[in-house]
């Protein structure tokens, strides 16, 4: 394919198809026109560029509401000789260049082309002129991203957004590490975060703190832990330790199910105790039946509906999994007799699904996501323009391409500093900063499944990170 061609602000409207272009330029020129007045010039100078967030303030990288979208700067094409940087003793002398690497092609192209709109709708609400956004293809392997990233810092690239994927990112870091070239990726697999490395994608760590913390705030105080036995159930296990310490959660136990859920039956079986139970309620049944009074047979009364007697050890039980497999493993939980009245569901985004959701053993269960309000914003605007609802991914390079765009504007280079700033930042997925390891912390809010596939909030996300004193509840 052809090598994909630097995009700023105004150039990509050459790129996005006649029909998402035009769209895209009606809505540009309509937020650039004031009342009364005729759009500003292209050439004229950018607006003041935002100042760095204080310690206790987030940077706002949300979209702007469409009256406050900057008019689009002069277009550079590749090959076009550029003017000499103008006299202005306040602008940058040159652009900022920032690689982004996606799968543009091959089997996650679809992916790829739904994280390449998102960053270009970042590029168009945040960006000026002086901000250069150079996609590659990764081919979605990690030897195309690191064929890719190689050439990226040939480029002379100042930062490097992506890749997508774990393996990919392991390829790259080395390289971005050897020319100082600092890497956002998208990945969720918390190996990768290095030194120079930050993960932006939606790792389990913030979810399960945001919910086990929220569980102990409700009183909950013993946790059980139910997990597939893939990559994904190995870091939640991880996870869930810590978070479970720093949340005043004791562990009682922790079983995990084959990646195929084929001995899910047994494996729920036994984390309910089902089998002692039941045998406790048959023995109870046959003592209160040799005693024949009438306070035990009001309590074999009692005893008739149910099919176990006893109580287990934990009162909330993560289940750390989605989609088929979450729907194959739930319905086992109240038929070996976890009742729900008694024991709170947890989950993680994997719950995030109109299909899961349906699933009635999850009435009830509490997870953690992003601010539903500023996501909505972002696929408002992402389906305006681009005539479809974006991938669930979509956000994340939304918020990585905003990021970088609103530090450039600042002035700001992209050293640890400057990204890690602890106030955090406001993007299409609400608030979100880097913890110490460089893996994305996000404020979130809790949602209870309420049935039907719906949910209500039950504890709203943040509206700032505690500085001070952790996460303020929001991961």
């Amino acid at each position: 394919m052809d090598r994909p061609r630097p995009l700023t602000a105004a150039g990509r409207c050459r790129r996005i198809g006649s029909a998402a272009a035009a769209l895209l330029l009606v809505l540009l020129a309509s937020a650039c026109v004031e009342p009364g007045g005729a759009p500003p010039s292209t050439e004229a100078q950018p607006p003041p560029a935002p100042a760095l967030p204080a310690p206790e303030e987030a940077e706002t990288l949300a979209a702007l509401p469409a009256d406050e979208v900057p008019a689009p700067p002069v277009v550079r094409e590749p090959g076009e000789d550029e003017e000499a940087p103008s006299a202005a003793p306040d602008a940058p002398p040159t652009a900022a260049r920032v690689g982004l690497l996606l799968p543009l092609t091959g089997r996650y192209a679809s992916e790829g082309e739904t994280l390449l709109r998102a960053a270009q709708l970042a590029l168009f609400d945040i960006a000026d002129e002086h901000f250069l956004l150079l996609p590659r293809d990764t081919e979605g392997t990690a030897k195309g991203a690191e064929r890719a990233a190689l050439a990226l810092l040939e480029d002379g690239v100042d930062l490097i957004l992506g890749p997508l994927f774990a393996e990919g990112v392991s390829a790259v870091a080395d390289h971005a590490r050897a020319r100082n070239v600092t890497v956002v990726a998208f990945s969720t697999d918390r190996a990768v975060a290095s030194e120079g490395v930050y993960l932006l994608g939606h790792t389990p760590r913030a979810q399960i703190r945001r919910v086990f913390a929220h569980a102990a705030a409700a009183g909950h105080r013993e946790i059980a832990l139910l997990v597939p036995d893939t990559r994904y159930g190995v870091a939640v296990l991880h996870e869930a330790w810590a978070a479970a310490a720093a949340s005043g959660l004791s562990l009682a136990r922790a079983r995990t199910y084959a990646p195929d859920a084929s001995d899910a039956t047994e494996v729920v079986r036994e984390l309910a105790e089902y089998d002692r139970r039941a045998q406790a309620l048959k023995d109870e049944r046959a003592a209160l039946a040799r005693q024949n009074d009438a306070a035990a047979r009001r309590r074999l009364g009692r005893l008739a509906t149910l099919d176990t007697l006893g109580e287990l050890p934990f009162d909330a039980l993560l289940l750390a999994d989605g989609g088929a497999r979450l729907r194959q493993v739930a319905p086992l939980l109240p038929y070996y007799d976890i009742d729900p009245a008694k024991i709170r569901l947890l989950g993680t985004g994997l719950w995030e699904d109109p299909a899961t959701l349906g699933e009635p053993a999850l009435a009830g269960g509490w997870f953690a996501g992003p601010d539903p309000a500023a996501r909505r914003h972002f696929e408002d605007r992402y389906r305006r323009i681009f005539g479809e609802a974006p991938g669930a991914i979509a956000t994340i390079a939304y918020d990585a391409t905003a990021l970088a765009a609103a530090l450039a504007r600042a002035g700001a280079t992209f050293e640890p500093e400057a990204i890690g700033n602890r106030g955090g930042f406001l993007g299409a997925d609400g608030l979100f900063r880097f913890d110490d390891e460089g893996i994305a912390e996000r404020g979130l809010a809790i949602f209870e499944v309420a049935g039907g596939a719906e949910t209500r909030i039950v504890s709203p996300a943040p509206a700032r990170f505690d500085t001070d004193a952790g996460d303020a509840g929001g991961g």
